[in-house]
């Protein structure tokens, strides 16, 4: 899907009318996108509980995007200025290089049961070992249509933790969610289980959870910036070979040093939090999940990695894990999560976590060139210009006179805004 080289200079409405036009939206989708407050109290008030009103966030259409061939339009919901616009510009730049190219694992979470007080740890492992297959069996019949579908429970593992207050052992099992995240879903299972594993380790069992480190669900896009795009997006400031050297420079910082990677995985999760806020997953499951991949060798470092081609290129690579879903939760309640997910046309929940990689790599990419040129402040400053306008009182045509005025004197700042207003 593509939209016009208009589409940003649009108002909202003229958006929303190519946006309908170019994803077929019905009169009823359309009609909910044009509300700004499509989620009404019934809905609400079964989703959460104490529900007293909504929190409205704006949603934007990151475009540009090319992920395994497909055009592919990416909606955002967020409040944060310059995400989309980075995105999509970063996006458009590695359409030099062919786009995006991304792949996924199968969508295994790990369900986990904390067993205390054993006797014998080595022999309970053993015993777990030789009853695996009845274990499994139990835990499947839980979730029929799981099974059914393809999904189920695929091993169950064990492992002894030392802590403070002595050995755990600590019981895996590695659950094919298939298009559902999947929570719900261990979670029963581990809680049918867990009484049977007190039998065969003589122990207690105490937390029978999901864990959001999902090292088993992940998914992997790789892109290519070629020199001649990465010198034009500088407006030829900068050579490409500057902007690649400048590119693995920043790389290593991040690579090297975690007070770096924190600011730099964050600026990943801008887009990819984005795009899993619209679709009705859970966010904080992919922050959280994350972040621990990112430490999972021991030092927290960056989630991307950078290098140079042969042919003096640069090419960009991000692997995380994706534990999001296309059924269950907010995905098929929400009634704006059902059409971000109809406006991207994904098939799978495979497919969703690739094209969250793809915009992860893609605002990160954004972020690290804007940092290693120009700096970071010169686009993200523009666009923040707007909200200091409005908190300085201007309304209407002042917003983007004020703003403007703002950003030509690099001077972005509440004062200045109102010294502008009263002129």
């Amino acid at each position: 899907m593509t939209l016009t080289t208009e589409f940003k200079t649009k108002p909202p409405a003229g958006r929303l009318d190519e946006l309908a036009a170019e994803c077929q939206l019905t009169a009823d989708e359309k009609a909910l996108f044009a509300k700004f407050g499509s989620l009404d109290e019934g809905t609400a008030n079964r989703m959460i509980e104490n529900v007293a009103t909504t929190y409205a966030l704006p949603m934007g259409i990151a475009t540009n995007f090319k992920i395994n061939g497909k055009d592919q339009l990416i909606p955002m919901v967020l409040e944060e200025p310059s995400v989309v616009a980075g995105a999509s510009f970063a996006a458009k730049l590695a359409q030099s290089g062919g786009g995006f190219t991304a792949t996924s694992t199968l969508p295994i979470m790990i369900g986990q049961i904390q067993i205390v007080h054993v006797p014998d740890l080595k022999k309970a492992i053993a015993a777990i070992e030789r009853q695996k297959a009845e274990l499994m069996a139990k835990a499947n019949a839980k979730d029929p249509m799981l099974v059914s579908r393809g999904g189920g429970v695929t091993d169950i593992q064990s492992r002894i933790l030392q802590t403070a207050r002595g050995e755990m052992l600590i019981v895996h099992l590695h659950v094919n969610t298939q298009d559902a995240m999947g929570a719900n879903a261990v979670n029963t299972m581990c809680e049918a289980i867990s009484s049977d594993l007190e039998t065969i380790t003589g122990g207690q069992t105490r937390l029978r959870i999901l864990t959001n480190l999902a090292i088993h669900r992940t998914a992997t896009a790789t892109a290519i910036w070629t020199k001649e795009s990465l010198a034009q997006s500088t407006k030829n400031q900068f050579t490409g070979e500057q902007v690649v050297e400048a590119m693995l420079d920043a790389f290593e910082f991040a690579k090297n040093d975690p007070y770096r990677a924190c600011t730099n995985n964050k600026g990943i999760m801008n887009g990819i939090d984005s795009v899993v806020i619209a679709t009705g997953n859970d966010w904080r499951a992919m922050e959280a999940g994350a972040h621990g991949y990112a430490v999972k060798n021991g030092r927290y470092t960056s989630l991307t990695t950078y290098s140079k081609t042969k042919d003096g290129d640069l090419k960009g690579e991000i692997t995380l894990p994706v534990a999001v879903g296309l059924v269950g939760g907010a995905t098929r309640t929400h009634p704006l999560a059902k059409i971000a997910l109809k406006i991207l046309g994904v098939q799978s929940a495979r497919e969703l976590g690739e094209i969250l990689a793809a915009v992860g790599l893609a605002q990160n990419f954004a972020a690290m060139r804007a940092l290693s040129t120009e700096g970071i402040s010169r686009g993200h400053m523009k666009l923040h210009a707007k909200n200091i306008a409005v908190l300085a009182g201007a309304t209407g045509d002042q917003i983007d006179r004020i703003a403007a005025q703002m950003a030509d004197e690099k001077n972005v700042n509440a004062a200045r805004a109102k010294e502008l207003l009263e002129k």
